[in-house]
């Protein structure tokens, strides 16, 4: 579970403070749009997730290190990989840098676990397996 899926955007105006620089919170939004996009590049959508499969993909940690600023008007480019799977949960790690440069500007890392509507903790479902095979465990601990 090494491969990196790559989403661009480039960096709004809303997204700054006056003197132009990105609102920290903002990266833990390019997070989820980094998530939302490696699953279509997998195959699937969330949104089937959701209404086919009633399995949402619930933040239950995040976290991101700062590294330097991005700006109006950059164009950000956002890794997404995914280092851990279990039954019931997944953990996400991520690298947003600038283009075309490819200066790293910051790292995170987010753990999820799969909810039904009702916000109880379920499996994630057998069809989504062959997207997140299960991580053994002797990785996870090597990991930490």
């Amino acid at each position: 579970m090494s491969d990196f899926y790559e989403t661009s955007i480039r960096v709004r105006y809303a997204e700054t403070d006056q003197m132009g620089v990105v609102y920290y919170a903002n990266y833990l939004v390019w997070f989820e749009v980094g998530r939302v996009e490696t699953f279509r590049q997998m195959g699937f959508s969330y949104k089937e997730m959701e209404q086919v499969d009633d399995s949402y993909v619930v933040v239950a940690e995040a976290s991101c290190r700062y590294r330097r600023p991005a700006f109006y008007d950059d164009q950000i480019l956002i890794r997404t990989r995914v280092t851990e799977s279990r039954s019931r949960t997944l953990r996400f790690a991520y690298e947003i840098l600038r283009e075309p440069s490819g200066e790293l500007l910051a790292t995170g890392e987010t753990l999820h676990v799969i909810c039904d509507a009702q916000n109880r903790p379920k499996s994630l479902p057998e069809k989504y397996r062959k997207y997140f095979p299960l991580t053994p465990r002797e990785d996870a601990a090597a990991r930490a």
